[in-house]
């Protein structure tokens, strides 16, 4: 089980809801895994592959929507999302239709495809579509939990896997309902991350308490925010700081920062993340590289949240 990404855990568990409900219908844009081989054999009326056109995976899933399908369309993430814009805006938000997209390949996790595979701009993009919702998956349980959330859940969705393998930090019986978590308590501070960031914070604090630092973590997994719980969880701390393997321009940092100003908190927030200000990351190399260009390793972010506190 250990090898298994989120991507297999997520479509294996959508197979075994489809080999019981007939209305589950999965729309692929030239993609494999697995269970989808499974799908295509054991459950062919119930498979759908368009090719390297996923504008019209869109407008089919919405039309099998309106006509009481469950449908799910898979694709790569950036051209699942950035490319369909439009027709997730018209077709999904607009009518408000229980579609699920499921993306791979969240931030740099095709760190080896380069810029035009990261998906760093997606949760800016789609965050203030009406009607719309993000879950940026960060572990095992969650996403084989969301497969369940999603064949029922109520409005456009999208399912934001990332490609690698991920270790598991939630319990087999956890319920995702309020769509964030307090993960570890903290006395000085919280990191607040998203997403694949969360395993990075978890490690981060551990490197913060061997420094005298007591530093919380949370995990934001849909958006929009649950604003009432994250100012509760954010309150007994001193500093706030964010982490994300995405934009910093209208990303995680940004909704935080949204949601304490509307909720009149006043304390320091740091935002760690990409700075797409200066352009596209033409690096290459493995994704613990890439992030170290781009200040998101471990010792870096320890760093920054240290010098926060001493002020050297």
């Amino acid at each position: 089980m250990k090898w298994k990404t989120l991507r297999d855990f997520f479509w294996n568990r959508v197979y075994e809801l489809a080999m019981e409900d007939r209305n589950i219908v999965a729309v692929i844009a030239d993609m494999g895994a697995p269970a989808l081989d499974s799908f295509r054999v054991n459950l062919p009326s119930q498979y759908i592959d368009v090719g390297i056109a996923e504008q019209n995976a869109i407008s089919l899933s919405a039309g099998l929507s309106l006509g009481d399908k469950k449908p799910f369309v898979y694709a790569i993430a950036p051209f699942i999302t950035l490319r369909c814009f439009e027709q997730i805006r018209v077709d999904l938000a607009a009518m408000d239709l229980p579609v699920t997209i499921v993306g791979v390949g969240a931030g740099m996790s095709y760190d080896d495809s380069g810029p035009t595979h990261h998906c760093v701009e997606d949760i800016t993009v789609l965050s203030p579509l009406p009607n719309f919702y993000i879950h940026n998956i960060s572990d095992p349980v969650m996403a084989r939990a969301f497969a369940d959330i999603s064949v029922k859940f109520p409005h456009p969705n999208y399912v934001r896997l990332d490609r690698k393998v991920l270790p598991k930090i939630y319990p087999e019986d956890f319920s995702f309902d309020d769509g964030l978590s307090l993960l570890k308590e903290g006395n000085d501070c919280v990191i607040v991350a998203t997403g694949n960031m969360v395993h990075r914070a978890l490690e981060v604090s551990q490197i913060l308490e061997a420094r005298g630092i007591s530093c919380g973590v949370i995990d934001v997994y849909e958006f929009p925010v649950n604003a009432r719980l994250l100012l509760e969880f954010i309150a007994p701390v001193e500093r706030v700081f964010t982490l994300e393997e995405h934009s910093l321009r209208g990303g995680l940092g940004s909704v935080v920062g949204e949601v304490m100003l509307d909720g009149a908190v006043s304390k320091p927030l740091y935002r760690m993340g990409i700075d797409t200000k200066k352009g596209f990351c033409y690096r290459y190399g493995g994704r613990n590289y890439l992030q170290k260009c781009l200040g998101l390793d471990p010792l870096t972010i320890a760093e920054k949240i240290t010098t926060a506190f001493t002020g050297s």
